[in-house]
Parts: structure tokens; C-alpha cells; sequence
């Protein structure tokens, strides 16, 4: 894993270890994250010290990495679910947090810093990590980083899970907030706007490939569907985070998602926002609930299935 290299040699990043005080040691040679042992993890968020935050898990490398405004602050080991437990892939929201929580499930076992994704019992926490899948399905993350963690977070937050079958690619990505241009491409006409269902909280978009269609969530709850109009098929998986919105319209920053080799950074560019558009009244009413921290989420899976027919969980939140 490469693609924190610059960030290790021009930072003075913290590393902790199990049982042992966190020192300020700077590492300035590449390989650090992957040399990273159980319960080590690396946290610097002087190089992003405001914006949004957003969180990426690999459980193919077992690291989470964290972001803020678009760029890595943070990567940990981690301990995923382990066989006949698995993890599920997909989106989520933070969903609730507790400093000093115990499981209702599994013998009141302490579960500190949890961070609820699911309400069928899927979180982040702090927990052993012995080097390999062991959870019941959360995420454990060592006990120093998972309170770091929970001082940068907030409800609503978005968490990406991925594995093999979601390891992100570089390819053209839809960007819903392009007024179509004029021309021979049918333009979609049906979407739903409910945003009193979540009058505030942050924003979600996903985008998804073979569904056609793009969803919108604030504060973990959908307000919002529509049609999409792809004129460029998706190949590949990508996310972003919304910088800023002014008068040259929304900034979408790339988020290096881990796994996937090289990879475009920067905002998306002008040809990226040609490839695609939603309704202009839908798109004009989704502007209205854009701000700084909005995450967007653009994958070739349907957003029922993923393309090997394992689950794939986009924003499970309601408890009913």
C-alpha cells in the first residue's frame, strides 16, 4: 500500500503500539503501513487539521483508513469477522456512539469507543487484535486509535467496508451534479424527493452502475432516488468527498481508496462531469442539500448485490 507514502516522509506520524505509550516519532521511509503489526496504527491529523471526515476499511489488508477533507489523517490495523461472522461490504452511517458500551448479544462483553454501523449488531470498537479475522463481525481497532477515532467522528459519518470483490479501479465516474448539455441522450424524468424524513444531519450520495439509479440519504436515512443517465458505462468502484460548493459549482475531492493500485486524484474534472445526469429538477433540489463533507460513493455493483452474489449493504439505518 502505497498511496501514503508522501504523506509518511512530509508528517511526523504517531505510532502505538498494544500495551505500550503512543510516541511522536517521525517515519520517514515508505512500507510503514505495511510493516504495521497487530494493534499498531499510525495517526496524524496535522496534515488535515479541519473538514469533513470519512472512513475506508479494507478486509482484504485488515487496515482502516481514515480522512479528512479528502486527505489520509489515519491508518490502523484491524480485526474483522471472522468465518461464519463475516464483515458485511457496503456503505454505512455512524448510526450511534457509546465510550463505555457492552454487547446485548454476546454475553455483555465490553465493547469501548463502539460506533454503530448496523443495528443488527455491526460496529466499530476497541478490542484484541491477535493478526487475522476474529470478530462476530464488528470491527475491533486498537484501544488507542479507536479513541482517536471517536474524537473525529460524528453521527452520520459515512464507512466504506470493501473486499476483493469491491477493490476500486480508475475509470470515468458520473457526476450527478452536471446540468445535461444538449443532446441526442434520452433525459431521465423519474425521482422522489422526501427530504422532511431527515431534516438535517450529513448528506450521502450513492451512485450505482447497473442500477441506473442514484440514492440519497442525510443522517443515514434516504430522502431522495433517481434515474441516472449514464453516457459512459461504470466500471469500477471510486469515492468522493465534497470540499466546497461555490460559484463554479461542487468540488468533488477523490478519496484513494486502498487496494486499487494507482488511482486519479485531484477533483473531478470537466470530463469526469460530462459522463452523466439525473433530472434537472432532481438535481436542483439536491444542490439545496449539499455541504462541505458530503460523501459520494460511485460503483459499477447494482445496490442490491455485489457481482460475486455476496451481500453488499448500502447504508443499512433504520431499526425497523
Amino acid at each position: 500500500m502505497r498511496l501514503l507514502a508522501p504523506l509518511l516522509a512530509s508528517a511526523a506520524l504517531a505510532l502505538a503500539a498494544p500495551a505500550a505509550a503512543q510516541s511522536t516519532a517521525p517515519l520517514m521511509e515508505p512500507g510503514a503501513i505495511e510493516r504495521l503489526k497487530p494493534g499498531e496504527f499510525l495517526w496524524a491529523p496535522q496534515i488535515a487539521p479541519a473538514g469533513p471526515v470519512t472512513m475506508i476499511i479494507s478486509l482484504k489488508t485488515q487496515r482502516a483508513y481514515v480522512y479528512r477533507n479528502g486527505v489520509p489523517i489515519g491508518v490502523s490495523t484491524v480485526s474483522s469477522g471472522k468465518p461464519g461472522h463475516k464483515t458485511p461490504t457496503g456503505v454505512f452511517t455512524i448510526l450511534q456512539k457509546d465510550v463505555d458500551h457492552h454487547s446485548s448479544t454476546y454475553n455483555n462483553a465490553p465493547m469501548p469507543y463502539m460506533q454503530r454501523l448496523t443495528w443488527d449488531g455491526i460496529a466499530l470498537h476497541a478490542g484484541s487484535l491477535p493478526g487475522y479475522p476474529a470478530s462476530h463481525g464488528c470491527i475491533r481497532l486498537p484501544m488507542g486509535f479507536a479513541k482517536l477515532l471517536y474524537g473525529v467522528t460524528r453521527l452520520g459519518l459515512t464507512v466504506v467496508i470493501t473486499d476483493d470483490a469491491l477493490v476500486p479501479e480508475v475509470s470515468p465516474a458520473a457526476n450527478p451534479m452536471k446540468a445535461p448539455a444538449a443532446d441526442q441522450h434520452a433525459s431521465p424524468t423519474h425521482y422522489s424527493w422526501n427530504p422532511e424524513r431527515a431534516p438535517t444531519g450529513p448528506v450521502s450520495i450513492i451512485v450505482s452502475g447497473r442500477d441506473r439509479r442514484m440514492v440519497v440519504l442525510r443522517n443515514g436515512k434516504q430522502i431522495g432516488s433517481a434515474n441516472l443517465v449514464l453516457h459512459e458505462p461504470i466500471t469500477t468502484t471510486q469515492a468522493f468527498t465534497l470540499r466546497a460548493v461555490d460559484d463554479a459549482g461542487p468540488h468533488w475531492l477523490r478519496l484513494p481508496l486502498p487496494g486499487g493500485g494507482p488511482q486519479a486524484t485531484g477533483e473531478l474534472t470537466a470530463d469526469d462531469r460530462s459522463k452523466g445526469h439525473v433530472p434537472d429538477a432532481f438535481r436542483a433540489k439536491l444542490e439545496t442539500v449539499l455541504t462541505p463533507g458530503t460523501t459520494m460513493l460511485v460503483t459499477r455493483e447494482t445496490l442490491a448485490t455485489s457481482g460475486t452474489g455476496s451481500k453488499l449493504a448500502v447504508l443499512v439505518t433504520d431499526p425497523e
